[in-house]
């Protein structure tokens, strides 16, 4: 096989305790998933059907236990944001899944930020527009090691958090899902076929904050470990 153009390496994030890597294939993200949050970003957190948007597979900034990652403050904003989330990773095929088998879907779990270029969002949030500017540019999702869903089984609770320099920011738990992640799996499965590599970063706590040039991000989330990742 010949290409036209240099076919770019396949974007991968490590796995705990194993040699082998995850390949990526594509980044969902569920939006205002957290009553708190919602409340935060000005909207009545009423259970309406969840929705999503996407990151492009390469925005993934892949951090290996015990590392801090970088990422750059990024262009046209003044007004660059944290959000920490649960990620689940998908390792088996399906399209309309139900709940009840959502979790043989599901391959492992990380810590990831899903960072924003909030001025940017709401901007384009009030005009009604797509929020890609604001979402899914370059090097927006860090993300930490995958646990294998095989050795920790899937985690429905259990603190989430992030600091910055050391100070708290956001604090909550996973249990506090408005949509648990077999919810969502199942949701999302109706609009796309879910696929082996597929990310799901499943929305984010209150506390959302700016973080500048220098700053240090340390988030976790009981069970799986830490994410530290500095703005460069």
């Amino acid at each position: 096989m010949t290409y036209v153009l240099e076919p770019e390496a396949p974007v991968t994030i490590p796995v705990e305790g194993i040699d082998a890597l995850f390949p990526v294939r594509r980044i969902y993200c569920v939006g205002r998933n957290y009553a708190a949050h919602a409340r935060e970003m000005g909207f009545d957190p009423t259970r309406e059907p969840p929705f999503f948007f996407c990151k492009p597979a390469d925005a993934i900034v892949a951090v290996a236990r015990g590392q801090v990652g970088e990422v750059p403050y990024p262009s046209q904003t003044s007004d660059f944001q944290h959000e920490i989330e649960l990620v689940v990773a998908i390792g088996r095929a399906g399209r309309d899944i139900p709940i009840e088998r959502a979790n043989e879907h599901v391959w492992g779990y990380a810590v990831g930020l899903d960072m924003t270029r909030r001025d940017l969002q709401l901007r384009l949030r009030d005009k009604g527009r797509p929020w890609e500017l604001g979402k899914a540019f370059d090097q927006s999702a860090p993300i930490g090691p995958l646990a294998p869903a095989s050795r920790i089984g899937h985690p429905t609770a259990g603190a989430i958090w992030v600091q910055v320099d050391g100070q708290d920011r956001q604090r909550s738990d996973i249990a506090k899902l408005i949509w648990s992640v077999p919810e969502v799996i199942s949701n999302l499965s109706a609009y796309f076929e879910l696929r082996p590599g597929d990310l799901i970063y499943t929305g984010t706590p209150e506390g959302v904050g700016s973080v500048l040039v220098g700053q240090t991000m340390l988030g976790g989330i009981d069970g799986l470990g830490e994410l530290s990742v500095r703005v460069i």
